[in-house]
Protein backbone atom coordinates (compact mmCIF):
# COMPACT_ATOMS: atom_id res chain seq x y z
CA UNK A 1 0.00 0.00 0.00
CA UNK A 2 2.71 2.73 0.68
CA UNK A 3 4.52 1.50 -2.43
CA UNK A 4 1.64 2.53 -3.99
CA UNK A 5 0.82 5.46 -2.15
CA UNK A 6 4.36 6.74 -3.12
CA UNK A 7 3.66 5.90 -6.73
CA UNK A 8 0.77 8.27 -6.87
CA UNK A 9 2.70 11.20 -5.31
CA UNK A 10 5.67 10.68 -7.81
CA UNK A 11 3.20 10.79 -10.66
CA UNK A 12 0.96 13.55 -9.64
CA UNK A 13 4.35 15.31 -8.68
CA UNK A 14 5.53 14.86 -12.11
CA UNK A 15 2.30 15.93 -13.70
CA UNK A 16 2.66 19.22 -11.57
CA UNK A 17 6.17 19.59 -12.58
CA UNK A 18 5.21 19.17 -16.43
CA UNK A 19 2.15 21.73 -16.04
CA UNK A 20 4.44 24.43 -14.31
CA UNK A 21 7.26 24.27 -17.13
CA UNK A 22 4.51 24.50 -19.43
CA UNK A 23 3.33 27.35 -18.27
CA UNK A 24 6.72 28.51 -18.27
CA UNK A 25 6.67 28.43 -21.78
CA UNK A 26 4.83 30.67 -24.46
CA UNK A 27 3.12 29.92 -27.17
CA UNK A 28 6.11 30.24 -29.08
CA UNK A 29 7.87 27.73 -27.28
CA UNK A 30 5.17 25.45 -26.86
CA UNK A 31 4.40 25.16 -30.87
CA UNK A 32 8.72 25.21 -31.12
CA UNK A 33 8.64 21.73 -28.71
CA UNK A 34 5.99 19.82 -30.69
CA UNK A 35 7.52 17.85 -33.86
CA UNK A 36 3.86 18.37 -35.29
CA UNK A 37 4.11 21.94 -35.98
CA UNK A 38 7.56 22.38 -37.72
CA UNK A 39 5.39 23.98 -40.39
CA UNK A 40 3.76 26.01 -37.94
CA UNK A 41 6.65 27.33 -36.88
CA UNK A 42 8.53 27.68 -39.89
CA UNK A 43 5.31 29.93 -40.99
CA UNK A 44 5.37 32.11 -37.54
CA UNK A 45 8.94 33.01 -38.65
CA UNK A 46 8.73 33.44 -42.13
CA UNK A 47 5.77 35.94 -41.31
CA UNK A 48 8.13 37.64 -38.75
CA UNK A 49 5.06 36.85 -35.82
CA UNK A 50 7.49 35.10 -33.15
CA UNK A 51 7.60 38.58 -30.97
CA UNK A 52 4.25 38.64 -31.60
CA UNK A 53 2.74 35.27 -30.25
CA UNK A 54 6.40 35.64 -27.60
CA UNK A 55 4.00 39.07 -25.88
CA UNK A 56 1.50 39.09 -23.02
CA UNK A 57 -1.54 37.87 -24.96
CA UNK A 58 -3.13 35.92 -23.98
CA UNK A 59 -4.21 34.59 -27.20
CA UNK A 60 -6.08 31.11 -27.97
CA UNK A 61 -4.37 29.43 -30.82
CA UNK A 62 -6.04 27.02 -33.07
CA UNK A 63 -2.98 25.26 -34.23
CA UNK A 64 -2.66 23.54 -37.53
CA UNK A 65 -0.38 20.31 -37.70
CA UNK A 66 2.07 19.38 -40.22
CA UNK A 67 -0.61 17.13 -41.57
CA UNK A 68 -3.07 19.93 -41.81
CA UNK A 69 -0.79 22.19 -43.75
CA UNK A 70 0.31 18.95 -45.98
CA UNK A 71 -4.02 18.75 -47.03
CA UNK A 72 -3.13 22.49 -48.95
CA UNK A 73 -2.59 22.29 -52.25
CA UNK A 74 0.87 20.99 -53.89
CA UNK A 75 2.86 24.07 -53.75
CA UNK A 76 0.65 26.37 -51.48
CA UNK A 77 2.61 26.07 -48.41
CA UNK A 78 6.10 26.66 -50.07
CA UNK A 79 4.57 29.85 -51.85
CA UNK A 80 3.47 31.21 -48.56
CA UNK A 81 6.94 30.86 -47.59
CA UNK A 82 8.33 33.24 -49.85
CA UNK A 83 9.20 36.66 -48.64
CA UNK A 84 6.57 38.29 -51.25
CA UNK A 85 3.69 36.41 -49.92
CA UNK A 86 4.27 37.53 -46.02
CA UNK A 87 0.60 39.77 -45.97
CA UNK A 88 -1.04 36.91 -47.19
CA UNK A 89 0.89 34.42 -44.56
CA UNK A 90 0.29 37.23 -41.80
CA UNK A 91 -3.69 37.05 -43.02
CA UNK A 92 -3.82 33.34 -42.58
CA UNK A 93 -1.82 32.91 -38.85
CA UNK A 94 -3.64 35.48 -37.79
CA UNK A 95 -6.76 34.24 -39.14
CA UNK A 96 -5.79 31.48 -36.18
CA UNK A 97 -5.48 32.94 -33.48
CA UNK A 98 -8.33 34.62 -31.12
CA UNK A 99 -7.69 37.15 -28.49
CA UNK A 100 -8.14 35.88 -25.10
CA UNK A 101 -7.63 32.61 -22.88
CA UNK A 102 -10.17 30.27 -23.92
CA UNK A 103 -9.86 27.00 -22.73
CA UNK A 104 -11.75 23.91 -24.01
CA UNK A 105 -14.44 24.11 -21.28
CA UNK A 106 -14.87 27.85 -22.70
CA UNK A 107 -15.53 26.84 -26.19
CA UNK A 108 -18.04 24.17 -25.43
CA UNK A 109 -19.66 26.48 -23.15
CA UNK A 110 -19.99 29.76 -26.03
CA UNK A 111 -21.73 26.95 -28.05
CA UNK A 112 -24.18 25.74 -25.81
CA UNK A 113 -24.88 29.29 -24.84
CA UNK A 114 -25.37 30.13 -28.77
CA UNK A 115 -27.86 27.37 -29.06
CA UNK A 116 -25.41 25.16 -30.85
CA UNK A 117 -22.81 27.56 -32.23
CA UNK A 118 -20.23 30.08 -31.04
CA UNK A 119 -18.53 32.96 -33.59
CA UNK A 120 -15.00 33.50 -32.30
CA UNK A 121 -13.11 36.72 -33.41
CA UNK A 122 -10.07 36.50 -35.05
CA UNK A 123 -7.42 38.85 -34.66
CA UNK A 124 -7.34 38.97 -38.35
CA UNK A 125 -10.31 40.35 -38.10
CA UNK A 126 -12.84 37.52 -39.48
CA UNK A 127 -14.82 35.20 -38.35
CA UNK A 128 -14.89 31.08 -37.37
CA UNK A 129 -17.61 29.74 -36.07
CA UNK A 130 -17.44 26.90 -33.81
CA UNK A 131 -19.91 23.77 -33.22
CA UNK A 132 -20.07 20.34 -32.22
CA UNK A 133 -20.44 17.51 -34.77
CA UNK A 134 -20.29 13.75 -33.68
CA UNK A 135 -18.87 15.04 -30.16
CA UNK A 136 -16.24 16.86 -31.48
CA UNK A 137 -15.78 20.90 -31.79
CA UNK A 138 -15.48 21.57 -35.54
CA UNK A 139 -14.35 25.07 -36.82
CA UNK A 140 -15.59 26.66 -39.68
CA UNK A 141 -13.98 29.64 -41.67
CA UNK A 142 -15.67 31.88 -43.85
CA UNK A 143 -15.36 29.86 -46.80
CA UNK A 144 -16.88 27.12 -45.58
CA UNK A 145 -13.70 25.05 -44.75
CA UNK A 146 -13.77 22.70 -41.55
CA UNK A 147 -11.17 21.93 -38.95
CA UNK A 148 -12.14 19.37 -36.11
CA UNK A 149 -10.38 20.02 -32.65
CA UNK A 150 -8.10 17.31 -31.99
CA UNK A 151 -5.95 18.41 -28.73
CA UNK A 152 -7.47 21.07 -26.60
CA UNK A 153 -5.50 22.91 -23.62
CA UNK A 154 -2.03 23.23 -24.81
CA UNK A 155 -1.42 25.56 -21.52
CA UNK A 156 1.48 28.34 -22.42
CA UNK A 157 2.59 31.55 -20.14
CA UNK A 158 0.56 33.79 -22.60
CA UNK A 159 -2.26 32.23 -23.55
CA UNK A 160 -3.53 28.43 -24.96
CA UNK A 161 -3.27 26.33 -28.09
CA UNK A 162 -5.41 23.71 -29.64
CA UNK A 163 -4.32 21.72 -32.21
CA UNK A 164 -6.82 21.31 -35.41
CA UNK A 165 -7.03 19.08 -38.28
CA UNK A 166 -6.88 21.66 -41.51
CA UNK A 167 -5.66 25.07 -42.40
CA UNK A 168 -8.48 27.55 -41.84
CA UNK A 169 -8.26 30.28 -44.77
CA UNK A 170 -9.61 33.60 -44.39
CA UNK A 171 -12.31 34.84 -47.32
Amino acid sequence: MKVIKKTVLFIAAGLFAVNVVAQKSDIVDVAVGSADHTTLVAAVKAAALVETLKSKGPFTVFAPTNAAFAKLPAGTVDNLLKPESKSTLVAVLTYHVVAGNINAKGVIEAIKNGKGKAVLSTVAGGKLTATIEEGKVILTDENGGKSTVVATDLLASNGIIHVIDAVLLPK
